[in-house]
């Protein structure tokens, strides 16, 4: 399955990345998980100097939007890992799984990264998705694919995902989806 996450990695001088990625999960992220970013991706090259980062598990539908599209203006509060003091930690994710990556394969476009789990924790109970924040989710994706996919067909989907945030969403869904429909159009 894949789980959509939001991946912390440290740039080469000191400061976090921030990115949101599906990594593909087995059962339970503490037993281990596969990232596959592309290769011109932030977390691939910061993996490839520095093979560890943080997994987050987080309801936070803004977040993934904004980093998404590139559109975070300051750093979420974060603390030192606890395997890896160089490794960050989201303060306000509602799990996370500090890894390590230990196996590269390179050889496809999309690359695949074997991550093991080093220490793991519980911060807060996971509030949930309602529809909107389902939908900003797709939306944040689909933000993301915008230099391979026809953008009639992103924006057509946009048209049905706008539906359901004026429909189900908060103030905070609505900002989301406007940020992101800004950014595609």
């Amino acid at each position: 399955m894949i789980l959509e996450a939001i991946i912390t990695t440290t740039n080469s001088d000191g400061s976090v990345n921030v990115s949101p990625m599906g990594p593909f999960v087995e059962n339970d992220p503490a037993d281990g998980f596969e990232l596959r970013p592309f290769e011109t991706s932030r977390t691939f090259a910061n993996l490839q100097q520095r093979p560890f980062g943080v997994l987050h598990v987080t309801d936070d539908a803004m977040l993934f939007a904004k980093a998404a599209i590139g559109k975070l203006t300051e750093t979420p509060k974060v603390r030192s890992a606890e395997h890896n003091d160089a490794a960050f930690v989201l303060e306000d994710a509602c799990r996370w799984y500090e890894f390590e990556a230990v196996y590269f394969e390179t050889s496809e476009p999309r690359k695949s990264i074997r991550c093991k789990v080093v220490s793991a924790g519980r911060q807060r109970d996971f509030w949930g998705f309602n529809r909107a924040k389902h939908a900003v989710l797709e939306a944040a994706i689909l933000a993301t694919r915008v230099d391979f996919l026809p953008i009639e067909e992103i924006l057509r989907q946009y048209e049905s995902l706008r539906v359901i945030v004026d429909k189900t969403g908060s103030p905070v869904e609505d900002g989301a989806m406007e940020m992101l429909e800004q950014f595609v159009k």
